[in-house]
Formats: structure tokens, C-alpha cells, sequence
């Protein structure tokens, strides 16, 4: 629900409540004062006119007070009804008015019931039609109830004054509820305008990249105009920050592709004369025999050249070590740049023996074995061939790092809509509250400093992989109990894919 219906219902609502209050009062109070004219007149006419009761032959009879006789015309033109009712000898006296609705009477109560003097409600039935009266009824005792004089009116241009008041009070109370919700209704989407036209320029720029977009101004410096020059001042600042981190980013992706790409022709160079180096001592060795005849026949003393070989040696090594941080800094810096990876149908079963095939000539201290692959058969993954294969590498090197002793094992696991591969060593492994930042650039555990070498990206890199082909991975790990890595990529079930696929088991533990 908007603001703007709710600002309306509320002022609505409040507005109905209202009507209604002053309705309900001024409805009772024109009640009170219509009635209470009516039974004035009833109670001074019950009290001005006297009864008096005479007895003849033994009989009561009850008449009204001669001085009043003289009053009963004008009494009767105010449209009054007179009933005189004798307990004593049950006779009913009406007044000729009376008489003249026809065979009419004043309903009157028993004498059992113990009438009081006081004003009484009834219905007198004229015809077919029931007729609201009033009637004032005035008791007459002597020692004991001896009749009852009643005086009546018919209500029936108070009832119908009443009752038009009733009509109009709700018709003009809904009117004006009505009137007030739609005018409420137009002045509150006059007055929210402004917010409808933040929320325009907001969505724009949530859905485009252009920051430079503002929020139109116009309106008067009210709470809105307010807001609006605040949010416009918030996104200036906003865009300015974005365009400066945009360019620091866009040069630290500059300089580390740039770098990358000088660094790696001459590091090839000079691995290249390094290794021609080594072979030419090694083969000036060969060709001099051995001992200090040797020796002396070779360019440099055997303490140069045992000096030259070592140091030879420290350079190789390094220059391998910086070729590998420099391709690894490249792979980053492609998916830092957004590098999109071409893809293809990969079948998983070939993939993966000619990475174990090839994994089985890496330098390690621990035993290689390979276990079921059985379920890669027939399956089929799309994405890139060189960089599924070095996904499998990066973990299988990291196994090996690891594990200075014991074995390091690659199977295949598969689950309902995912497969992929289970590394697992029996090496050093970790703490598992580590496992979290594994995965973050140049991070090592610190038991593994010092201990063995890496630059602390390969992990970061089968990140980027993972995410790129839209796999996972798994984490299971224990100091001095070893690490194991399920690596999960998603099955190709589109029509692309030819092959059969048969339907997944779960994972499979030893």
C-alpha cells in the first residue's frame, strides 16, 4: 500500500470518525429538544386539567374539572388526546377528538400493574397503520387507585423532522467522507510528486551504470526539497568516489596485466640461457674427465666452478619460481579484467586420465594413486579444456606440496545434477578455521611457512575457475590427518550434449 492511500485512509478515516461524533450529538440533542417540546406541553395540560369524582346511586363517576371545560377546545386544536380511565366501574371516557378516529382508545395499564404519574410511549392503531404517542398519564387516588387521566399526542411531524434529520446527517456524512478521500487522494499525490520523481531517477540509476544522473529539483525548499538536495549532494559524492576508485582499479589491472606480459619474455630468456649454461659445464666436465686434472683444465677453479653451479643453480630456481608468480598474477589479472573463457563439450573421463597420466611426472615425496573414475563415464561438463586441467593441477601440486610422506589419491564423485573429482592426501593438513581464507590471494597457513614454497595464488586461482564453469568446492581437513578437496562441476544436460547421462548416486566415502 502507498503512502499516498494510506495519508488518504488515515485523513479519511479520522475525518468519518469525526463526522460521526458530531453527528450522533446533534442528532440526540434535536431529539431531546423536538420530544421534550411535546411532553412540556402534555405534563402543564395533565396538570392544569382537574378530575373530580362524584357518587350517584352508588355508582363512581369521574369528570373533569368544570373550571377546565372551558379550556378543552383550545386543548383539542393542538391536536391533544384526552382518555379518562375509571378503575372503579372499567368505563373509558375519551375525548370527542379522540372518539372521532373511530373505535380508538389510548392504551392504558392495569390496575394490577400499579401505574405511575409520568410520560409513557405507546402505539395506537388507526385502521391498518400503528401511530407513535406520547402520553403523559396522571394517576387519581383516594386511599386507593381510583382512574387514570390520560393526555396524548401523535408524533407525527416530530418523527418524520427526526427522521429526515437521520437521512441527512448519513448522506451528507458519506458525501463528504467520499468528496474528502478523492480530493485527499489528488492533493496527496500533488504533495508526494517530488518522492515519485526520487524514485524515477534512483531506478535509473540502479539500472544503468551512469552515475551522473540527478535527481530533477524544482519544488520548494520544503522536508522534500530537502531531501532531494541531499540525496543529489550523497551522489555527487558517490560518483566522484566510484570514478576515483574506477581509475585506481583500471591502472592496478594496467600495470599488473602490463607487467605480467614484459616479465614473461625476459624471464624466458633467461631461463633459456641459464639452462644453456648448465649444459655447457656440465658437458666441459664430461669432456675435461674427472679429478684435479680436471679440474685445472676447465676455464675457472673448482672452487669458482662449484661456486658458479650453485649460484647457477639459486638462479634457475628463482627464475622458475617468478615465471610461475608472473603467470599466476596474469591468470588474476584476466579475471580481475573480466576475461571471458571460451568453452566447449568436455568429456570428463578422457580429461581427467591424461591429467593423472601427466600428474604422475610432478615432483613430490608422496605416492600417486588414482582410484574409480567410473563415474565420468559418459559424462559431460561445458567449459574450457586448459583451464579444467589446470583446476585438477592446482589442486593435485597442492596435495603434493602438503604431504611429504604417504599418498595422495584422485577418484571421481558424482551427485543428482553435479560431478567431479575427490583429491585427497594424508599430508600435514591444517586448522579447519582456516578453511575459510584458503581461497584468498597470498594467503598460507602459518604451519606451512617456511616449510614449503608457493606464492599463495594457486588456491585463488581455482576460485576464479570454479566460479567461471559456475562448480563449488568442498573442504575437509585436520591437523596431521590430512585434506581432502571435492571439486564439483555442474552436468551438461542440453541438447548440445550427445552423451548419455546416466542418472546420479550420491557420494561415495571410504
Amino acid at each position: 500500500m502507498s503512502i499516498r492511500l494510506r495519508l488518504t485512509l488515515w485523513y479519511s478515516g479520522l475525518l468519518a470518525a469525526t463526522l460521526l461524533v458530531f453527528g450522533i450529538s446533534l442528532y440526540v440533542f434535536m431529539n431531546w429538544n423536538t420530544y421534550a417540546d411535546v411532553k412540556s406541553q402534555l405534563k402543564s395540560t395533565a396538570e392544569r386539567l382537574g378530575v373530580h369524582g362524584t357518587v350517584t346511586q352508588g355508582r363512581l363517576s369521574l369528570d373533569l374539572n368544570y373550571q377546565s371545560i372551558s379550556e378543552l377546545p383550545s386543548i383539542l386544536e393542538k391536536s391533544m388526546y384526552l382518555q379518562l380511565v375509571n378503575y372503579e366501574e372499567g368505563v373509558i371516557t375519551g375525548s370527542s377528538n379522540l372518539r372521532q378516529l373511530g373505535n380508538v382508545s389510548i392504551p392504558y395499564p392495569e390496575v394490577q400493574s400499579s401505574p405511575q404519574d409520568g410520560f409513557v410511549v405507546t402505539h395506537v392503531t388507526i385502521g391498518k397503520n400503528k401511530y407513535k404517542m406520547i402520553t403523559y398519564q396522571k394517576t387519581l387516588e383516594k386511599g386507593k387507585l381510583l382512574g387514570l387521566l390520560q393526555v396524548g399526542a401523535f408524533t407525527f411531524n416530530e418523527d418524520k423532522q427526526m427522521s429526515g434529520l437521520r437521512t441527512i446527517l448519513i448522506f451528507l456524512s458519506v458525501a463528504v467522507v467520499l468528496i474528502a478521500f478523492t480530493v485527499g487522494l489528488l492533493i496527496a499525490r500533488q504533495a508526494l510528486r517530488p518522492i515519485e520523481r526520487v524514485i524515477t531517477a534512483t531506478r535509473q540509476i540502479e539500472k544503468g551504470s551512469d552515475l551522473s544522473v540527478r535527481i530533477p529539483e524544482g519544488g520548494p525548499q520544503d522536508e522534500i526539497g530537502t531531501l532531494v538536495d541531499t540525496l543529489n549532494k550523497m551522489l555527487s559524492r558517490l560518483e566522484r568516489a566510484y570514478n576515483e576508485l574506477d581509475d585506481a582499479y583500471k591502472v592496478q589491472r594496467r600495470f599488473v596485466s602490463d607487467a605480467s606480459h614484459e616479465l614473461r619474455t625476459p624471464l624466458t630468456t633467461i631461463r633459456g640461457n641459464i639452462d644453456l649454461l648448465e649444459k655447457m659445464w656440465s658437458q666441459a666436465k664430461l669432456e675435461s674427465g674427472s679429478g684435479a686434472e680436471a679440474a685445472s683444465a676447465l676455464p675457472l677453479s673448482s672452487e669458482h666452478f662449484g661456486i658458479s653451479t650453485e649460484a647457477i643453480s639459486d638462479i634457475s630456481a628463482e627464475t622458475k619460481r617468478m615465471s610461475t608468480l608472473v603467470n599466476d598474477l596474469l591468470a588474476l589479472a584476466r579475471a580481475d579484467a573480466g576475461y571471458v573463457m571460451e568453452k566447449e563439450l568436455l568429456q570428463l573421463r578422457a580429461l581427467t586420465e591424461d591429467v593423472a597420466r601427466r600428474a604422475a611426472l610432478l615432483p613430490r615425496n608422496a605416492e600417486w594413486k588414482v582410484g574409480d573414475l567410473s563415474k565420468l563415464d559418459h559424462v559431460a561438463v561445458y567449459g574450457n579444456h586448459d583451464y579444467v586441467q589446470q583446476l585438477l593441477f592446482i589442486f593435485i601440486e597442492n596435495a603434493f606440496k602438503y604431504t611429504p610422506s604417504g599418498h595422495v589419491e584422485l577418484s571421481s564423485v558424482r551427485r543428482e545434477g553435479h560431478v567431479g573429482w575427490m583429491v585427497r592426501d594424508t599430508g600435514i593438513g591444517m586448522n579447519p578455521d582456516e578453511i575459510p581464507h584458503i581461497f584468498d590471494r597470498f594467503y598460507r597457513a602459518d604451519e606451512s611457512r617456511g616449510v614449503t614454497v608457493g606464492t599463495g595464488l594457486g588456491l585463488s586461482i581455482a576460485k576464479w575457475i570454479l566460479d567461471e564453469h559456475g562448480g563449488s568446492v568442498e573442504v575437509t581437513t585436520l591437523e596431521q590427518a590430512g585434506t581432502t578437496f571435492i571439486i564439483w562441476l555442474p552436468i551438461d544436460f542440453s541438447p548440445r550434449s550427445n552423451s548419455s547421462i546416466m542418472g546420479g548416486t550420491d557420494l561415495d566415502e571410504d
